[in-house]
Parts: structure tokens; sequence; C-alpha cells
């Protein structure tokens, strides 16, 4: 019979155990806690009977329920979409503008067409579709095809200047400088015009001179009074919103050599149902006529 030691420093039995000098107290875990620990590994041998758990070759064990969190999320998704189903079709057979005026397709367009919007819009047009250099605000109300949802849903449909779309916007204002149609002080003094009809600081001698220029060259898109046409897509020249930058240099390289920007037809990318929804949440933002 081995002969019990106790510690003399702490007052508790050894188990007999000793390295370089060093004895093992005899200070078993809490009962509550050996409990814990076994009721822990039967639940988990539970859990792997009865659910998903030991992954094979090709597959997994699939548990006595047969269980499935992918099977859930599946479930859960086809019931959304059957549930939305019946909208969704309302809107495919609904014209645009009906679209608008029925509060039910509208709320479910909004919210489907801001999505889209994100996805797809957002890269250009910000992604509060405040727009940017080259890129229009579509929350205010200057715009150069039309502000009409109709307006909106076509331009969506067929994008701007997209070649592979033979219903597309399309516009092309003249390289007057490149071209060789106006020389360099001809092209000063229409830009120190254009400046004068949004009130910003001009040339007022250079502006006198640049309104017959003006006239001659530019009024048939732009209009006499330079706000523009929005059948042309000719941008509005006497407000405060500007395309290409409001300094005299900005209006002077659009007029020697003008940017055309490109936006593709998203209809047959998207679909006419998808189109209806975005055209019915950027006419929401506001700035739609």
């Amino acid at each position: 019979m081995s002969k019990t030691e106790i510690d003399h420093i702490s007052g508790t039995e050894t188990t007999g155990h000793e390295w370089d000098g060093i004895k093992e107290l005899n200070t078993p875990l809490p009962r509550w806690w050996l409990w814990t620990f076994y009721i822990t590994i039967i639940w988990a041998i539970g859990y792997t009977v009865f659910y998903p758990a030991w992954p094979l070759i090709s597959t997994n064990t699939k548990g006595l329920l047969g269980y499935s969190s992918r099977g859930q999320v599946a479930a859960e998704l086809a019931a959304a979409e059957a549930a939305k189903g019946g909208i969704i079709a309302k809107i495919a057979s609904t014209d645009v503008a009906d679209i608008a005026a029925d509060p039910e397709l509208s709320r479910f367009a909004i919210a489907a067409g801001h999505s889209t919007f994100k996805v797809y819009c957002s890269q250009c047009h910000g992604s509060g579709a405040q727009g940017g250099p080259g890129y229009p605000n579509l929350n205010d109300d200057d715009w150069l095809w039309g502000g009409t949802i109709d307006d909106i849903f076509t331009t969506i449909n067929h994008g701007i200047r997209f070649a592979a779309d033979d219903d597309t916007r399309i516009s092309e204002m003249p390289a007057f400088g490149l071209d060789g149609l106006l020389d360099r002080t001809q092209i000063e003094d229409v830009a120190s015009y254009v400046l004068s009809l949004s009130g910003k600081d001009h040339d007022a001698a250079a502006a006198e001179a640049g309104k017959a220029i003006f006239a001659d060259n530019c009024a048939s898109c732009h209009g006499e009074d330079g706000k523009g046409d929005i059948s042309l897509g000719a941008p509005n020249l006497a407000d405060a919103i500007w395309f290409y930058g409001d300094t005299k240099l900005a209006i002077m390289a659009q007029v020697n050599n003008p940017r055309h920007g490109v936006m593709p037809a998203w209809g047959p990318r998207l679909g006419e149902t998808t189109v209806k929804e975005l055209a019915v949440y950027i006419h929401s933002l506001g700035g739609g006529e």
C-alpha cells in the first residue's frame, strides 16, 4: 500500500507523480464541469447522427433528419419568387406610366429598380444618382432626351449613341475647331457668349461677337436663347447645370472637339420588365417631368 503524501505548502494530497522535484497535486476537475463535458460529447454524437456532418469523398453524411441549410434557403427563395411572381407578371403587362400611377406596382417597381440601379447604373451615375463630369445627374429636372417616364424608359431601353441598337438616342455635335469650322478666336468668342447665357463672368465684347457665331452655328440645336432642345438631346446652356464643366476653357474644349457620351441599350440585357422598374425608380427621384 502506497503512503499518501500531503503537500506541506497547500495541504493537498499529491498523485505521486514528480518531475524535476515538482510534485503533481491531486486536484480533480469539478463534477459539474465533467458532466457538462460529457453532455457536450453526447450532443455532438447525436448531432452527427441526425444532421449532415461527416465529409466523404464526393459528398457527406446526410443525417437521419435529412436537413440541409441550402435546401432551406432554396425553399425560401422559391417561396419569395412565387409570392412576387404575380406582381412581376402584372408589371410586364402594364404600361410604364400606368405602373407609376398604381401605388402597389409603383412601390414594388421602385424597390426593384433601386436594386437594379445599384448593380448596373451607379458606376456611372453614382450611388445616389447624382452623376458626375460627363454623367448626368438624375435627380434634377434638366433632361437631355426628356424627363417623362416614357422618355426615361426609351432612353434606358435603347441607350445613348449605342451603335448596336437601331433605335438608340443619337445626336452629334460637330468638332468646330478640329474640323476647321471655326478658328480659335471665334471659339473663344462663342464660349464667352455661352457663359453670358447663364450669367457667368465673361468678356462682354467677346460675347457680343460670339452671339452672331452662336446664331449661325449653334442655335439650330441649342435654340436661339440657348435653352436646348430635348428632342435632339441638345443641352440647355442658359442654366447652372453643366455636363463637362462651366469654365471658359471647358466650353472651348467642348466646342473645339466635343465629347459624346455613350450609354448601353439595357433592354436586350435586362429585359423590358426590369427596364420598366428602372424607369419608375429614376422618375421617382424627383427630377422627372
